[in-house]
């Protein structure tokens, strides 16, 4: 941990010890209710520590600004609750879903029984400068989901953010179970392998092996503890029982007649009085205790069975036209179709289908039938009704008044789009009733006469108005001439696959009894008369490619009318409405059965889940986890998008999606499947170890010790899969591609790392699909013998799958060469794993071998366990009428396979080569295990990086770290620079923040595919280049020793131990320790506002070390190479151009003040005083050999800085009696830096600040030395004249002129071409803003200085009007602050010009403060300019600014001049503004040729941290600030949300110089400056201050 970083220093939420419990929680504290899990949790977190206690997990979760999960993150899939831990939920400070931001949950946080309505709410922090977290306590399995409220922009807005959700695993626990393998690696008999033990064990998802059975094939409930023997003989773990219940009258286990008693055939007497549950309960508790096998069992919610006889009772159970009635005209549809098909033989029909010709006949006379029925009047209107209509509301005078469009005279046509378009025509689409469609009698009438003004007999009127309506009639009639047409074509689709395809259920003679095609309404009525309208009831089926979340049974689906659905005949769809209230009875009766059924079984799969409305799919699990809170849910989805299949896993809490492994059409694609829900990680996996911080919390209830907690970071999850060979309705193997494949796809699906299934037909090698209807054999028990098909081998690999799953192999690699596939599980903490070769059988009657590449396996032994083929010896299906049989064959045992051992220049090897017998379907298994394995490596690699890296300066840590290119040469001499990986290209620093930035990604995601892991698993070359480019430098930077020697010591052993495979673990391994540690390091060593802060400030904070570093080419003295500030990466790393005054004192507070860093702060103020000559500081340092002196305001960052030293760092004050050597002697003489007359006198600081007041105060004049080209090539001779004056009317330093620019907008025009060459974009000659700040501010700082007796001097002499005096800085001060405003505001009314020096004429914009005061001649427009620098003056000398004018000027900033990185650096409605910078530019644009524009247009960093600097104090002296700081704060916060996610995502890890409009990145800029993170900081330390000011 940091020093200063436990976990209590950080703000979260928890729970008060005594909050109010909520009516659903109230029973926790009942001494006579049981614990709920939720209690149990809250009690666990109260309780003391026990010693041995491992660590609590922790999983946090970020969520965006907007308090919404990012869209990968918005379904989080947590482990069972074995031990209670923590979700922790994380927010940016400061972000919009923190601004009186409220976390809610359904979860139960205070304890008591889950209610999904019921919401939980945590109360977010508000303190903008610590990270905001919120702690739940998970205790239990289940579906959860959680939002942030939050105050939105407007007066009383809130914001409900976008939902998360986050399902909890169950805890399964199952018998535990003998090993499978000898130690000598041998199938152990099932009298010693696999035996079921007395212990329960924990049983993860993962290790569910299912075997699906279907009861009616069993036998009675006695017979089965033979068919469990069976099962657990051949590892399965998991029975999955198709539904038990009383099937109807088709014998379907999937209509279910009676859905309280089980199906009687289960009991060999008379079937109990109480249905047979305690019967079933009995032999289920047998098979969990006995066998080992936990049940699963289908809930069907979405239909009952056609003769189910409550449906009698409660016909509104089901969708019929009374209560659903645009089902009238399908109804009278498929009416006709019964008839029709009973009276075939009558009109000369065929009544069985032998030919096309026959389907052709059978059509053509539905087709005559179906129009017959008129079923268009359901669509249209009737014309001679509205007429009437029409004319009775005339001749009544009940007409409404046309007040729409204007229709006089218009076309019927338009006036039939018009009245339709006014909602004005009543029943379209319901299809209720014949003739069912009318319009508003009275609003017809209205439009008639409106439209035909000429017309006054209500009869003309009337039969003007038929004329409408039968346009209106004209889409309605195609409507239902398209339907029809449908409906025809389905028909003929239907009866030709079901009664002549080949591959259809060839159904016979076509009767009333077995119409045309099945029929869409189940006629329950209880006697011949009953209404055919209340029971005649809809059947289920399903629609090709239909939307999941719409009822095809409700409108607007026609579906039935239509003949869409692919009806199942013996089903009702059930309608439950949108909740209880709309079908009392069926919701309490589905209810009953759903949570009968989860106390008897441990899991459900929910049968035709995509077609059950989530709705009642939710109630229904939730009721179900009430009785059973570890129920484990399946589902096989099909509704075409993972995205669908996700949304319904989120909210039904759907622990796994059943996946089929015969969905791979080609060993490509099965591989591809395999690695998508089988390979689990892949194999050298970095998450688990790289990611992970150990902290210590507090108690997420409130009460209780603190804990030592791991802390892993959450990315989204995808659903769990269990994996099917094939399941109970798919095509058998030999079907869909040989029966020699199971064995290789059966045995494949076992090694995968997630729950799998199976059928006893797949084990057994039944020759095809068994119709659960009508098939009335048993199945055969084969066990393990000669005829039950791959059972032997599914027992080996099922029991392997349980103990690999239990032994956390969750690493794998899938590898797919031609027909081959090859799976390996790895075990990540001991390297032991099994590696399967499997050829598959895609194809039949193939016994070739095929070819495979012998597989090397590096620096790992592998030893043979088990090979096997399968002969089927016929395909014939076998004949018998009692028995399932499968088909004949034998499986072929191989003997042992010697894998030969290696040796190569990459080191030891296994390889594993395919033996000459090997056809498709076989299979073999191998132990793996790496050699010289290291058990210790991993702690080894990750051991001693606190005390190594805490231990170093930041001068070190900045080489560890950081490091650019240029710095990097300039260090070693050229021998070592940025690391180059193919591929990928070269890093952006040299230390471990180079590394980290693509590290990130691939240890997030596992991403082994990366070029950076290929280049590892290549060679060792980047570890050489870690510690050698430390220990290069160790003779200048002693201290570079250790972390040199420390990556040393751990990569020289990673390459002696590690096969290649494995080397970017633990490469991302030793790196990311390493960054952590230093990093550390440097929030240790950091200020407490940093060392508490929220991730953006320290990482801010780490561009002070990214920026502060010693090479040799730059350096603060002329002698010898000291530790510089860069101006910005990579332009500005080393030689002249690193070092520049301004930036210097710019970026001093933020990065060296606000972090703590006083002393490099110091040497840096020391080393730029002793430069002082004209009373100027240099811009350009030059390692104080060659400074040069052409920046006016440098001297006034300085001082701004000395005064921030003063008041901000331990006895501040001290600095201005510091002594500094003068490099230049008291004449201004320019001399060598090793000349005896430099560095002959000395100062205090406190005088080198007098000198330059008083120099100013005096006037400079002179003329820079060297001036020329050898100076600076582009500038024209006047710019090196340098002259600077104070005008003592106003107390305004007024400088430059129009060929030189002084101020930080200092671009020189180049452009020959455009002819812009030695002329500056902004010269700003005159008194720019910023300067005048900087002035007032020095000015009152000293004066209060010198009043308390702290500073030697009370002010400057001067000459005023040919007098000398004495002018106190008080006076100075005075006459800025009496001339200012009138000088720099330009007021909104233009009526109070007058009151302002302005010229009218030339200003743009009003309510703004000027850019420049007294632009030189001809330039005087330049004032007038809005640019950002008016907010540094109102941040530095607030007294300065009119309240009021101060926060309109920055509002209006706010609109016109922020961007999403920087300011805008000029008013883009100016004429000069040119927002994309580019130097290269060599056009004759003068505007931009060269890069003029670099400072009319583009958006510059730096200036942002001021303008939220002045804005946080006008707004809360003047603006909404004044009453709700909190809304000024979060309007600020909001702004810096691109500079949050840039520097977190950006590989220089900084903010940029600039960009262009609109925040696009600019090639030309710096990609991380000092100034731009630095006035950054600045804010957020006001924003500290602020808040422990209130605090």
């Amino acid at each position: 941990m940091g020093k200063g970083r436990k976990g209590s220093s950080k703000p979260h939420v928890s729970i008060p010890p005594n909050a109010v419990k909520s009516p659903s929680s109230a029973s926790s504290t009942s001494p006579v209710s049981p614990k709920t899990p939720a209690d149990e949790g809250i009690e666990f977190f109260q309780s003391q520590v026990t010693p041995g206690e491992s660590p609590i997990r922790v999983y946090e979760l970020r969520l965006d600004v907007d308090g919404g999960p990012r869209k990968d993150r918005s379904y989080i899939r947590l482990p069972p609750a074995y031990t209670p831990y923590i979700l922790r939920v994380s927010i940016d400070a400061g972000t919009p879903a923190a601004r009186n931001g409220v976390f809610m949950t359904n979860f139960p946080l205070d304890g008591g029984k889950f209610d999904r309505a019921h919401f939980t709410q945590r109360k977010l922090p508000m303190d903008y400068s610590k990270p905001v977290q919120v702690d739940l306590p998970i205790s239990h399995a289940g579906a959860f989901v959680f939002w942030v409220e939050y105050d939105g922009g407007k007066p009383g807005e809130r914001i409900k953010g976008r939902e998360g959700y986050f399902n909890v695993d169950p805890i399964l626990r199952t018998k535990a179970r003998t090993p499978i393998l000898s130690k000598d690696l041998k199938v152990l008999p099932p009298s010693s392998g696999g035996v079921i033990q007395k212990d329960l064990v924990d049983l993860p998802m993962d290790g569910l092996s299912i075997l699906t059975v279907v009861s009616k094939w069993m036998g009675p409930i006695p017979e089965w503890r033979k068919h469990f023997a069976e099962a657990k003989d051949r590892g399965y773990t998991m029975l999955h029982y198709t539904p038990l219940q009383e099937r109807g009258e088709s014998d379907s286990p999937y209509s279910i007649r009676d859905q309280f008693k089980y199906d009687p055939g289960m009991f060999e007497g008379k079937r109990p009085a109480d249905g047979g549950k305690a019967e079933v309960d009995a032999i289920l508790k047998v098979a969990r205790e006995e066998y080992g096998l936990l049940s699963l069992t289908d809930i069907v919610l979405n239909h009952t069975a056609n003769d189910s006889p409550w449906l009698v009772d409660h016909p509104e159970s089901g969708f019929s036209p009374a209560n659903s009635p645009h089902l009238t005209p399908a109804l009278e549809l498929d009416s006709a179709m019964v008839e029709f098909s009973s009276t075939l033989s009558t009109k000369g029909l065929p009544t069985r289908i032998s030919s096309e010709q026959d389907i052709d006949s059978l059509m053509n006379a539905f087709s005559a039938i179906i129009k017959g029925l008129d079923l268009w009047q359901y669509y249209v209107l009737d014309v001679e009704r509205e007429k009437d209509s029409v004319k009775s509301a005339l001749t009544s005078g009940k007409v409404t008044a046309w007040t729409g469009e204007n229709v006089a005279g218009r076309s019927v046509v338009d006036l039939a789009n018009i009245i339709r378009s006014a909602n004005a025509i009543l029943g379209l689409g319901q299809l209720a009733s014949r003739f069912g469609v009318r319009a508003d009698a009275g609003i017809a009438a209205g439009l008639v006469k409106a439209a035909f003004v000429e017309l006054q007999d209500p009869a003309a009127l009337a039969d003007a108005w038929g004329r409408v309506v039968d346009v209106i009639n004209v889409p309605l009639y195609e409507e239902w001439e398209q339907d029809t047409k449908v409906a025809i074509d389905n028909v003929r689709n239907r009866i030709k696959y079901t009664r002549l395809d080949e591959n259809g259920p060839k159904l016979g003679e076509i009767s009333k009894s077995s119409p045309l095609v099945e029929t869409y309404f189940t006629r329950c009525g209880p006697s011949p008369d009953s209404d055919p309208l209340v029971y005649s009831l809809a059947n289920n089926g399903w629609i090709w490619a239909a939307d999941p979340l719409q009822n095809f049974a409700l409108l607007p689906s026609k579906a039935y009318l239509r003949r869409e659905v692919i009806v199942w005949g013996d089903c009702v769809k059930l309608r439950y409405g949108e909740n209880p209230k709309d079908n009392p009875f069926l919701w309490e009766y589905m209810t009953s059965y759903v949570t009968s059924l989860a106390a008897s079984f441990d899991g459900f799969r929910i049968d035709n889940c995509h077609s059950t409305p989530l709705n009642v799919g939710v109630y229904m699990l939730d009721a179900a986890r009430v009785v059973n809170p570890d129920l484990y849910v399946c589902a096989e989805l099909f509704t075409g998008s993972e995205e669908m299949d996700l949304l319904f896993v989120k909210r039904l809490g759907i622990n796994s999606l059943i996946r089929e492994s015969y969905n791979g059409w080609d060993p490509k694609e099965y591989s591809r499947l395999l690695y998508r829900y089988g390979v689990g990680k892949p194999v050298g996996s970095m998450d688990g170890a790289c990611l992970t911080n150990i902290e210590e919390i507090a108690s997420p209830t409130g009460k209780g010790p603190v804990r030592k907690a791991i802390i892993t970071p959450l990315n989204g999850s995808m659903p769990h899969a269990l994996l099917y060979d094939l399941t109970h309705d798919n095509e058998s193997p030999m079907h869909k591609r040989s029966a020699e494949d199971a064995l290789s796809t059966g045995a494949l699906v076992t090694f995968s790392f997630s729950a799998i299934g199976s059928v006893k037909g797949f084990d057994d090698l039944y020759p095809k699909l068994l119709n659960l209807v009508g098939e009335k054999r048993r199945y055969e028990l084969s066990g393990l013998g000669e005829d039950s098909g791959i059972a032997k081998v599914k027992r080996l690999l099922n029991e392997l799958h349980f103990e690999m799953m239990l032994g956390g192999y969750e690493e794998g690699h899938v590898h797919q060469e031609n027909d081959y596939i090859v799976l390996s599980r790895v075990q990540p903490s001991t390297q032991k794993g099994y590696v399967l070769v499997a050829h598959t059988a895609f194809s039949k009657g193939s016994k070739d071998r095929g070819y495979i590449s012998p597989i090397k396996l590096r620096r790992t032994k592998a030893r043979f366990i088990y090979g096997a083929s399968i002969n089927v010896e016929s395909y014939e299906i076998p004949q018998d009428n009692k028995t399932l049989k499968g088909l004949p064959s034998k499986l072929v045992e191989m003997p042992t396979v010697v894998v030969p051992q290696g040796l190569d220049a990459d080191g030891p090897f296994s390889e594993i080569v395919v033996p000459e017998y090997f056809p498709p379907g076989s299979i073999m298994l191998f132990e793996t295990n790496l050699e010289q394995y290291d058990s210790t490596l991993d702690e080894f690699c990750t051991s001693g990086a606190q005390a190594v890296f805490g231990d170093l300066g930041l001068i070190e840590l900045n080489v560890v770290l950081h490091r650019a290119d240029g710095e990097e040469r300039d260090a070693t001499d050229g021998e070592f620079g940025v690391y180059n990986i193919p591929g990928l290209g070269g890093l952006t620093y040299c230390g471990l923040e180079g590394w980290m930035h693509p590290l990130r990604h691939i240890m997030r995601y596992n991403d082994l595919g990366h070029p950076l892991c290929g280049h590892l698993r290549e060679g060792t070359w980047a570890m050489d280049y870690v510690h050698g480019r430390l220990s290069k430098q160790t003779s200048v930077l002693p201290d570079l020793q250790k972390p040199a020697l420390w990556f040393k010591e751990r990569f020289d052993r990673v390459k002696d131990r590690v096969p290649p495979f494995m080397r970017p673990k633990y490469f991302a391994l030793i790196i990311s320790e390493a960054y952590k540690a230093a990093r550390r390091s440097v929030i240790e060593q950091s200020s407490e506002f940093v060392s508490t802060g929220h991730d953006f400030t320290q990482s801010l904070a780490l561009c002070a070390v990214q920026m502060h570093g010693l090479v040799k080419s730059a350096s603060l003295n002329p002698d010898r190479a000291t530790p510089s500030l860069a101006a910005g990466l990579p332009h500005f790393a080393a030689g002249w151009a690193r070092c520049w005054g301004r930036d210097v004192f710019i970026s001093l507070r933020g990065l060296f003040l606000t972090t703590g860093e006083f002393e490099g702060a110091k040497k840096h103020i020391l080393s730029f005083a002793s430069t002082l000559k004209h009373g100027l500081i240099p811009n350009l340092l030059d390692s104080v050999r060659n400074p040069r002196y052409n920046s006016r305001d440098s001297p006034w960052w300085m001082l701004q800085n000395i005064q921030d030293y003063v008041d901000m760092a331990p006895d501040g004050i001290a600095i201005l009696s510091e002594s500094v050597p003068r490099r230049f002697p008291k004449d201004d003489a320019w001399v060598p830096w090793n000349d005896e007359r430099a560095y002959a006198y000395s100062s205090t600081v406190a005088e080198i600040i007098q000198e330059i007041l008083q120099r100013h105060a005096d006037g400079i004049h002179f003329r820079e030395y060297n001036a020329g080209p050898n100076l600076d090539m582009q500038m024209k001779d006047e710019g090196f004249n340098i002259d600077i004056d104070v005008d003592w009317k106003t107390g305004l330093i007024f400088g430059g002129n129009q060929f030189n620019c002084g101020t930080w907008m200092d671009k020189m025009g180049e452009s020959e071409k455009a002819g812009t060459k030695g002329k500056p974009g902004t010269p700003r000659d005159g008194a720019p803003v910023e300067i005048t700040g900087l002035l007032k501010s020095a000015l009152t700082w000293l004066d209060r200085l010198a009043r308390q007796g702290k500073f030697p001097f009370q002010g400057i002499r001067v000459k005023v009007d040919g007098k000398e005096q004495l002018v106190t800085y008080k006076q100075w001060a005075d006459l800025i602050q009496a001339s200012f405003e009138k000088c720099y505001y330009v007021p909104l009314d233009p009526a109070d010009d007058s009151k302002y020096n302005v010229k009218s004429s030339l200003i743009n914009r009003r309510g703004i403060y000027k850019d420049v005061y007294g632009s030189g001649s001809g330039r005087e427009w330049s004032d007038y300019q809005l640019r950002p620098n008016f907010p540094i003056a109102m941040t530095v000398a607030p007294e300065l600014f009119d309240p009021q004018h101060a926060l309109g000027a920055l509002q209006l900033a706010d609109q016109v001049l922020r961007g999403p990185l920087g300011m805008k650096t000029l008013d883009s409605s100016d004429m000069q503004y040119r927002p994309n910078y580019d130097n290269s530019n060599d056009s004759t644009d003068a505007a931009v040729a060269k890069g003029l524009n670099y400072h009319n247009g583009p958006e510059w960093g730096w200036p942002l941290g001021y303008f939220l600097r002045a804005y946080l104090d006008f707004d809360t002296r003047a603006g909404v600030g004044k009453e709700d700081i909190g809304a000024t704060l979060h309007h600020l916060h909001g702004t810096l949300l691109p500079s949050r996610s840039h520097i977190e995502n950006d590989p220089w890890a900084g903010i940029p110089e600039l960009t262009n409009e609109n925040g696009q990145h600019c090639g030309d800029s710096c990609n991380t400056q000092a100034w731009s993170a630095s006035t950054l900081l600045d804010f957020l330390d006001s924003v500290h201050k602020l808040n422990k000011s209130r605090a």
